[in-house]
């Protein structure tokens, strides 16, 4: 998959992922909003170029007060990220070409008040959904919210991420309809934060078109 070239269909007006897009902005500025007071600190799991974060943040009150990691894989993606902030003169927003999933290359950053994982649950299997989402009860500081978001088709595995969500001290905050084509979730966190285990991977990024040959695969055997 050239990932550079799939964010291409953000910029197609009223499709499936720019549609997805706008609601994912609208909930990270929610959550913004609704911040304490004070320093806030944002994580994004496998954040692309940052379109979900930055144009947001580059024009939200609280521009200041943020410090952001995003952390991406691909040189050329994180690359774009990295000039769209500093042309938009976040200092404090850092784009680290790292592996999303190792929980070393969040520490300093944890807990956090946003947690962004935008484009991961559609690409990994469902034990590594379910180890991500346990994971987030150690990103996310009690009272701090994940902004999530997994395709709606089959299997629907929305209902379930939100279960899994649910039982570990998460609090739904939004959710979009069944109607539409993808899954925008926020749950905010209301449990206790847990340390952050080192040295841990939370999941295999297998992709969705190898996960959908698999699934295939196992339906005709």
């Amino acid at each position: 998959m050239d990932w550079q070239t799939w964010h291409a269909q953000y910029d197609r007006p009223g499709s499936y992922m720019a549609q997805r897009l706008e609601a994912v902005r609208t909930q990270i500025g929610t959550s913004l909003d609704s911040s304490p007071p004070g320093p806030l600190r944002v994580v994004s799991l496998c954040a692309g170029q940052g379109r979900d974060l930055l144009p947001v943040l580059a024009d939200h009150p609280r521009r200041d007060d943020v410090r952001a990691l995003l952390v991406e894989l691909d040189p050329r993606n994180a690359a774009y990220a990295e000039k769209t902030a500093r042309s938009a003169g976040l200092d404090q927003t850092k784009v680290v070409r790292g592996d999303a999933s190792l929980t070393d290359v969040y520490r300093g950053m944890v807990p956090a008040d946003l947690v962004l994982v935008c484009g991961v649950f559609g690409n990994i299997s469902d034990e590594d959904i379910e180890r991500t989402v346990d994971s987030c009860a150690r990103l996310c500081r009690t009272g701090g919210t994940v902004v999530w978001t997994r395709h709606r088709g089959a299997p629907d595995r929305v209902p379930l991420i939100c279960e899994w969500f649910e039982t570990r001290g998460f609090a739904r905050q939004w959710l979009s309809g069944p109607a539409a084509e993808f899954g925008v979730g926020t749950h905010r966190f209301m449990g206790e934060t847990q340390p952050l285990v080192p040295g841990m991977s939370m999941f295999t990024f297998t992709g969705y078109d190898t996960l959908r040959r698999s699934s295939a695969a196992t339906d005709d055997a």
